[in-house]
């Protein structure tokens, strides 16, 4: 019984702690890889993500994210990419839904431009400190077949 009142109010303060970094006028500073190779596109085998994001909370549980990276595809195709996301951050739980576009150049005069709609969750380390695994799809404008590419990434951010 003591265990599951224990239990019960972590969630409790877990969920209460989530929603208040979730205000407006908050910042968010984050990373983001999928370099475990949980990826997949018919372009590639193997792909190596590294990016780095900022934000603003622009309105409650809304979050604006700029972002820049770089993509290891195999060995002949360095990318790097810059782009907007907008983030509704579902205060109750910490699931996430984003939705952005991104201009990616690369070796060998490659230029695209992808779509990419997100889904994840906010695990709250503490107050200020987040790991956020997120399924993903880039759609890509150019070349819908080959390069488009869904996967699983892990970000660590810092809400402040």
């Amino acid at each position: 019984m003591k265990r599951l009142f224990f239990a019960m109010l972590l969630v409790i303060a877990g969920v209460s702690t989530a929603s208040a970094q979730f205000e407006k006028g908050k910042y968010y500073l984050g990373a983001t890889t999928n370099s475990a190779g949980l990826s997949y596109s018919k372009d590639s085998k193997f792909a190596l993500n590294l990016g780095v994001n900022g934000g603003y909370m622009f309105e409650e549980a809304w979050l604006a994210i700029a972002e820049v990276g770089f993509d290891y595809h195999n060995s002949d195709m360095q990318h790097f990419y810059a782009g907007a996301k907008c983030r509704y951050l579902i205060e109750q739980n910490g699931l996430f839904l984003q939705a952005g576009a991104k201009y990616i150049h690369g070796a060998k005069n490659f230029n695209d431009v992808q779509l990419t709609p997100e889904v994840g969750y906010c695990f709250f380390l503490n107050r200020h400190l987040t790991v956020e695994p997120s399924l993903y799809y880039d759609l890509s404008l150019s070349d819908f077949s080959d390069r488009s590419e869904f996967g699983l990434k892990v970000g660590l951010a810092w809400y402040f």
